[in-house]
Formats: C-alpha cells, sequence, structure tokens
C-alpha cells in the first residue's frame, strides 16, 4: 500500500513539474544516448573489423610489418614498401602446399577510392564476414583488358551504372592532376555492398594494371608513348612486379611453417603475416582509444545526473509547503525521501527508453549511409548483455545520486514536527 502511494505520489509530482524535469530528462536522454551509441558503434565496428577477411591463411608482401602490409591490402590504407617479382608469384604457384594464390597490384586511384589490380581468382576465392564469397549485384567480372568492376560504396557515392566509362588517375591520392585519360575502362560490373574495404575499391584486370602504365616515367605520361585500346589489343601485358599476395593453404596446420619459410625466402625479402593475428593487434591498437571514447561518454552521463541532483535540491526549497502538508496527513519521513529516489530513478528510466527508441531511429536511417560511404556495416539488432548492463547502469546511478536529495528531504521533514514519534 505505501508502495503504491510513493509510486502515485512521485509520478503527481513529475507530472506538476514537468517542465522543468523535461529539460533535465533531455540532457539525460541526450548523454545516454552517446553512451549506448558509443557502445553499440564499438561492437559493431570491432565485428566489420575482424569479418574484413576470412578463410584468407596468409597475406605475403615485400618486407615490412604485419600492421603496415595489413593496412595497404585489406583496408586500403597506407602504401606498399616494395612490390613482388611476378616470377616471384610463379614460383609460390608451383608449391604444392599453396591451395590458391590472389595476386593483387596497387598504385593507382579513381575518384579517391584505391584501384586495386588482379583477376578472376580474386572473385573466386576471397571471403569476408563468416566465409562469405562476393557477389555481384550487376553485370559480371571483368573480362577484357579495359574492363572494371566496382565495390558497391564506390557506385552508389558516384552513382555509377553497367557499361559506363571511367578514367583512372596515376597514384593513390585523392586528388590527381595525372589521369590515365588515353585508356578509359568499362565498367561491366558492380558488387554487391559487404560492409568491408571491398566496398570502396575499384578492381580491374592486372594486364589493365600494366596497359595503363605504358609510356609513362617517373609518374608523368610521355607524349606519343602511352597507348589506346586499340594500340593495346593483342600485346602481352603480363606484370613484371606485383603488390601482394593473398594465400590459402591445402592443410592449416602448416600455416606457421609456411609462414616461416616465406619470412626466410632467399629469393627476394618477403613478409607473410596471419590475418587473424594483424587483425587482433590492430583492434588492441584502436581499443585504447575507443576505451578512452566510452569513458569521457561516461562521465557525461555521470555530469548530467549530478545536474538532476542540483535541479531536485533546487526544487526542494519549493516544496517545503508540499512537505509539510503531506506530514501533516500522517507520511513519514521515509516516504517523502523516497519520493525523491522514485523520481530521480523514474526519469533515468524514461531517459534510457527514449534513448534506445533514438539509437534505433538513428541506425536505422544513418546504417545504409555507413555502409554506402565508408563500407561499415551497422545493423539493427537487440543490444548484447553488455549493453544492457551497460543501459541498467543508468537507473542504479540515478538510484544512488538520489541518496543526497532524499537524506535532505528526510532530514527536513523531521523538523517538521508533524506525524506520530515513531516516524522515520
Amino acid at each position: 500500500m505505501k508502495a503504491r502511494l510513493a509510486l502515485s505520489l512521485a509520478t503527481a509530482s513529475l507530472w506538476h513539474r514537468r517542465k522543468v524535469l523535461a529539460l533535465v530528462c533531455l540532457t539525460l536522454t541526450l548523454s545516454v544516448t552517446l553512451l549506448l551509441g558509443i557502445q553499440y558503434l564499438r561492437t559493431e565496428v570491432k565485428h566489420s573489423f575482424t569479418s574484413t577477411i576470412s578463410d584468407t591463411d596468409l597475406i605475403i608482401g615485400a618486407r615490412s610489418g604485419q600492421l603496415n602490409l595489413l593496412l595497404y591490402t585489406v583496408f586500403h590504407i597506407g602504401d606498399a614498401t616494395n612490390n613482388i617479382r611476378w616470377s616471384t608469384f610463379q614460383e609460390l604457384e608451383k608449391d604444392k602446399r599453396m591451395d590458391w594464390l590472389i595476386p593483387i597490384s596497387l598504385g593507382d586511384s579513381y575518384k579517391g577510392f584505391r584501384v586495386i589490380g588482379t583477376d578472376r581468382r580474386f572473385g573466386e576465392y576471397f571471403r569476408f564476414g563468416r566465409g562469405q564469397p562476393l557477389k555481384l549485384a550487376h553485370g559480371q567480372w571483368f573480362d577484357g583488358i579495359f574492363d572494371v568492376v566496382l565495390g558497391a560504396g564506390v557506385a552508389g557515392t558516384l552513382n555509377h551504372t553497367i557499361n559506363e566509362q571511367i578514367i583512372l588517375s596515376h597514384g593513390g591520392g585523392r586528388t590527381s592532376f595525372s589521369n590515365h585519360k588515353d585508356t578509359p575502362f568499362t565498367v561491366t560490373g558492380i558488387l554487391e555492398a559487404t560492409g568491408t574495404p571491398v566496398d570502396q575499391a575499384v578492381y580491374i584486370s592486372l594486364q589493365g594494371m600494366e596497359a595503363i602504365h605504358v609510356g609513362w616515367e617517373s609518374g608523368v605520361a610521355i607524349p606519343g608513348r602511352t597507348l589506346t585500346p586499340e594500340r593495346a589489343q593483342g600485346r602481352d601485358f603480363t606484370p613484371s612486379a606485383i603488390t601482394a599476395i593473398f594465400a590459402g593453404l591445402e592443410r592449416k596446420i602448416l600455416t606457421f611453417r609456411v609462414q616461416r619459410d616465406l619470412n626466410q625466402y632467399t629469393g627476394e625479402p618477403l613478409s607473410a603475416v596471419l590475418p587473424g593475428v594483424a587483425l587482433s593487434e590492430l583492434w588492441r591498437l584502436m581499443s585504447q582509444f575507443e576505451r578512452a571514447l566510452l569513458g569521457i561518454t561516461g562521465f557525461v552521463v555521470v555530469t548530467s545526473l549530478i545536474g538532476l541532483i542540483a535541479v531536485l535540491l533546487t526544487l526542494q526549497a519549493q516544496r517545503a509547503h508540499e512537505i509539510a502538508i503531506l506530514r501533516a496527513t500522517g507520511a513519514s519521513p521515509g516516504l517523502i525521501a523516497s519520493l525523491y529516489i522514485l523520481e530521480c530513478v523514474a526519469l533515468a528510466v524514461i531517459a534510457c527508453l527514449i534513448s534506445v527508441l533514438l539509437g534505433a531511429l538513428g541506425i536505422s536511417v544513418l546504417g545504409p549511409w555507413l555502409l554506402t560511404n565508408y563500407g561499415i556495416q551497422v545493423p539493427l539488432r537487440p543490444l548484447n548483455p553488455g549493453e544492457w548492463a551497460l543501459l541498467a547502469s543508468v537507473p542504479l546511478a540515478a538510484l544512488l545520486v538520489a541518496l543526497l536529495p532524499a537524506f535532505s528531504a528526510w532530514r527536513q521533514s523531521r523538523l517538521q514536527g508533524f506525524g506520530s514519534p515513531g516516524d522515520s
């Protein structure tokens, strides 16, 4: 009975002061939304990172650190320290321990997106997520020298369709003044969205990568020496070097042995890294930053709760007459103190509920945009146990901070001099 009475009085009090408390609730809602949103994005971005590449046992490149090799081959960040000779790739193809190899050649760009030279094995063997293969949303994989396949993000951002012609740029910068204008490429395919850096790249054949650089020296086209599509027909464009190799092994148990052999390869200095190990190191470095960001957001929530205490303490002076009436009607100091606790916790619960709704709405709106423009897949899903625990900590923190105004109200109500001597 007392609990029902306290709840009824708390509800009436909140409604009576709805204008002032609505601002406090708004502040708390925004801070909780920020806290929950960062935790949600943290989880999804980690999943997106770890699912960028799968079923690839080794990434092979010129001698460098494993993070650098991972970043420029998988995430298209940075540049290679050197190239691998094509003869080395051919030697690795003869290694019976290798199940498949995917050659990768980098160096050019298209309106800020990385151009990747490869062959049809990329579409056949490359996997992401939980072993998911790449699929074409439209068209087909490149067949001719000057065919190009676009990632979903590239096609969506630039509104490209099948059979359009595009001009690639020399170099990997976002802005380039050296374009391969003599050798336009025709869009033959557009990949389905994967939520990985695959969406933010342009794919051409290794022969196409070689053809567009004929007649170029030191990053500059020599007039009269560059090719046109007509002049390129019938010529041999076998590459002399590539940037990296994705490798899948016949027997996974041999992974560490093959890695050691490649790192000690005598033909040229190579580095072979395990994608899973490199991804773990990358996330470990990034996790320090995201934990700091989460901690800062937690302080924002605490600040909002402190603001709530300040408002309740300020309103307490205005509620002296209300407390006196309640004491005169037989309300105990404990009941009056519980009103403050109930009001504070109720505001926190309301803020959490609104935050969940705002978060769901924000993900529904921003999710497709993040996938298209940044290749980050943030799906709308139920909250996981960790996120529920984080959300539940807000009403719990509100309960703790409400003890201060509750104690103040309890002490003030005892000084009113009303009620029975046994009140507490």
